[in-house]
């Protein structure tokens, strides 16, 4: 009850200070609008800024999808092999640093003004923390725990089913948490530079050009919620897969 009730505490503080400093300082709504100027945007749209918000979700849990398959595949090979990890580490590393706003106008000439080229976005921005964290959850496992698997007579394969993988779980819903954040910046940028007139990126670009502050703030805190949303419900799986994680760790 605490860890949900301290949250909305402070939630409902910032939205206080907010509120008060823009009525001491007489800030132009064009410029930073009241809490209830964005409150009166999300009960004035319901349906739209609903179908929006629903667009972008559907964009980032795909894209999500997509990378953890990647990074998982991706972690795997270079964990299992040497000769992977420094072929393919350096090239991960590099293509990492490379902005992905500059390869937007790419995407939509490879795929289109659909919502191909904004899932890649979120593909590209996720996969990296989820190799990342994967590879240091593999490597990790107590040199002891592996010279007693080979006492037993265990082979490899069992003593990474039984013994690596769920030293690494740990460390990849870790490497999870970190991308959903991720993916929600990939799914607006994706939307910023991918044209259409779909998403929640969408909706806070067409605001801003119309001078709809309120509305683009609107847009914002219902990024900000879906996120914290997916954040949780990996929270909550990861209680519910790795029980024995929290145990030990508290």
């Amino acid at each position: 009850m605490v860890a949900v009730a301290l949250p909305v505490v402070f939630l409902l503080a910032l939205i206080g200070a907010w509120y008060l400093l823009v009525r001491i300082h007489d800030v132009p709504p064009q410029v930073v609008p009241s809490p209830e100027t964005v409150g009166s945007e999300l009960v004035r749209l319901p349906e739209y800024l609903a179908t929006q918000s629903w667009y972008t979700l559907r964009e980032v849990w795909a894209g999500f999808a997509i990378a953890v398959f990647i990074g998982v595949a991706l972690a795997l090979a270079i964990s299992a092999s040497r000769v992977v990890d420094q072929a393919v580490s350096p090239v991960l590393v590099g293509f990492n640093a490379i902005p992905k706003i500059a390869i937007g106008p790419m995407l939509v000439m490879w795929f289109g003004f659909g919502m191909q080229p904004k899932i890649f976005v979120v593909v590209l921005l996720c996969f990296f923390p989820i190799v990342l964290s994967t590879v240091a959850g593999l490597r990790s496992t107590p040199a002891d725990l592996i010279e007693l698997t080979r006492s037993l007579d265990a082979s490899r394969v069992k003593t990474f089913l039984k013994v690596r993988v769920p030293w690494a779980l740990p460390q990849f819903f870790t490497g999870l948490k970190l991308a959903i954040s991720l993916a929600f910046v990939g799914a607006v940028v994706g939307e910023f530079i991918g044209g259409g007139r779909d998403g929640i990126g969408y909706v806070i670009v067409a605001a801003k050009a119309n001078i709809q502050t309120g509305l683009a703030f609107a847009g914002i805190f219902l990024l900000a919620l879906m996120s914290i949303a997916s954040y949780y419900a990996l929270v909550a799986l990861e209680r519910l897969l790795l029980p024995w994680s929290r145990e030990t760790t508290s």
